[in-house]
């Protein structure tokens, strides 16, 4: 194999770690290894689980016949980091010093820095986080929410809203970088994003905090309301904050985060999971209404990707409300780890540079 276009790209997860190997543009291998929560449970921390996942992929890639000295890049999901503008960045000491530290938040893939350095050193390849989940490119209006005390940050599915933007740009054969775009990322969380000439400059919190209510998220919520509700005593802080991430929306409603369950309910003469499941594309296409007044109404095209993507009754009832505002594109499901090998390959081509690092003072 030549050294220089392969790429390993890995994506840990809460109890997986998703790998994938390519060659250039094309995909060798991939794997899903699941971690059983039995077996995480040994580990005090998550950065003492680093061996164990590093093991996990070496074993991933002896049954690939592939040493880790072939490498020319391992490119990873980047963590909960210091918000940067997106991009490629190369993995240096501050910052899988901030990620395992947990500095900015916590998340599995905080690990993933410090994984891709580990396994870059055998050979020299090159270690890169590519469009972390942290990124911040918002442009200054977006910043505020009401309150100086509660700036709104940027934190959504960055790296691929960007990947599918890029690849929509490509399909109508213009550049990204002249495009306005709406970018709907339909999952377990839902995102919506103004894409700006190549720069995300505004989007929801699709990780613990406002925009549409989603499978396992509860979205923005009647303020007053949350306030009574956090001070009721019947909950903890952390049991409020699982309600908002994981216990809210379609799980809140319906009982069951599977919108295959719902759709089959509703197909059943199940009216309240309608209601439901439609006011989710409701609360979607408020969201994407609100993206195209950020872009003072100059929208080139609007996607929709993500899992959820899949079901055409969900998208139908988004699309009857928002088709007058710009052209619909569909890229059902994702895949991170094609954007993660794609943003490396464009560094060792010498496409794009990899920015460093550079923790806060």
């Amino acid at each position: 194999m030549e050294k220089k276009a392969l790429i390993l790209a890995l994506n840990p997860g809460s109890t997986s770690t998703k790998l994938g190997l390519f060659q250039g543009g094309q995909e060798l291998a991939r794997v899903n290894i699941a971690h059983p929560r039995e077996e995480l449970a040994a580990f005090p921390d998550p950065k003492a689980q680093l061996p164990y996942r590093r093991a996990a992929v070496e074993g991933f890639l002896a049954q690939q016949g592939v040493r880790l000295p072939e490498l020319a890049a391992v490119v990873s999901r980047g963590g909960v980091m210091r918000p940067l503008p997106g991009g490629p960045y190369r993995v240096n000491a501050a910052m899988i010093a901030d990620l395992l530290a947990c500095r900015y938040g916590t998340h599995p893939c905080n690990l993933g820095a410090a994984l891709a350095a580990e396994l870059a050193v055998p050979g020299g390849a090159l270690a890169l986080v590519v469009d972390a989940p942290s990124s911040d490119e918002f442009q200054p209006l977006a910043r505020l929410s009401g309150l100086p005390e509660l700036p709104r940050r940027s934190s959504f599915h960055f790296l691929n809203q960007r990947a599918v933007g890029r690849r929509l740009a490509h399909d109508l054969g213009l550049s990204y970088s002249d495009l306005n775009l709406i970018g709907t990322h339909l999952g377990g969380g839902i995102s919506v994003a103004a894409h700006a000439r190549g720069r995300l400059i505004d989007a929801n919190n699709a990780l613990d905090g406002d925009g549409p209510f989603s499978p396992q998220r509860a979205g923005t919520l009647p303020t007053a309301a949350l306030v009574d509700l956090c001070f009721s005593g019947r909950y903890s802080r952390a049991e409020i904050y699982r309600l908002l991430t994981t216990g809210g929306g379609l799980t809140a409603y319906l009982g069951t985060q599977d919108a295959r369950e719902v759709e089959a309910r509703i197909a059943a003469g199940d009216e309240n999971a309608r209601l439901v499941y439609e006011g989710m594309a409701y609360q979607v296409a408020k969201e994407i209404g609100a993206m195209a007044t950020v872009l003072k109404g100059q929208v080139d095209a609007i996607f929709f990707t993500g899992g959820l993507a899949h079901s055409e009754l969900l998208l139908d009832w988004i699309k009857e409300r928002v088709r007058f505002i710009a052209p619909l594109h569909v890229y059902p499901g994702e895949d991170e780890l094609l954007a993660l090998a794609e943003g490396a390959l464009a560094v060792l081509e010498g496409r794009d540079a990899a920015q460093e690092y550079v923790p806060e003072a």
